[in-house]
């Protein structure tokens, strides 16, 4: 469907994606999206390990040949030396949007002192906006009620479907001149 959102979720986690552990970061993302978005959306997911050249086939993949218009990741953003979804995102990256990544820290920020150590980060690929989100599912609720009132805008700037929220949980921020009539 053309004014389809579509959504790819790539969850990041050596041990979920060996089978040690069910992932939740997945499940979180699905869970979230349907209670937020009005307009007609549906989603490619992944489970994979925090392997930087696997993390950037993903995200290619996702972005080119899936065409995604949205793609989050969750974890591998601290400091650890497993840790380098930033790095795999960068580096498939065409734009950074810093705003992103100083957006969500500040967010995380109100509820842990720790949030300095992740970096998150924001970029556009194509006509794809890729964000990193925290792993825990308590986390990326908390991100994206922060930062989700810009995407939508966004993913209308690159090219992307106009998306449309359920305002009473999010409401999607566009200038005056950028609202379609309902």
């Amino acid at each position: 469907m053309k004014d389809e959102l579509l959504i790819g979720l790539v969850s990041i986690s050596d041990r979920a994606s060996s089978g040690v552990y069910e992932d939740q970061g997945i499940p979180a993302l699905r869970e979230w999206f349907g209670a937020v978005l009005a307009s007609p959306w549906r989603m490619e997911h992944r489970l994979i390990p925090d392997e930087q050249a696997q993390i950037e086939r993903t995200l290619v993949e996702l972005c080119d040949a899936a065409g995604c218009h949205l793609v989050m990741t969750t974890g591998g953003t601290g400091p650890a030396p497993r840790d380098v979804t930033p790095e795999a995102t960068l580096a498939v990256a065409h734009k950074v949007l810093p705003g992103f990544g100083e957006q969500m820290r500040q967010v995380s920020l109100k509820y842990v002192p720790t949030a300095i150590l992740s970096r998150q980060v924001g970029v556009v690929r194509g006509k794809t906006l890729i964000l990193n989100l925290p792993g825990q599912p308590k986390a990326i609720k908390e991100t994206l009620d922060g930062i989700f009132a810009a995407v939508p805008y966004c993913i209308d700037l690159i090219g992307g479907p106009y998306i449309e929220t359920h305002e009473a949980v999010i409401k999607a921020f566009r200038p005056k001149s950028a609202i379609r009539p309902k």
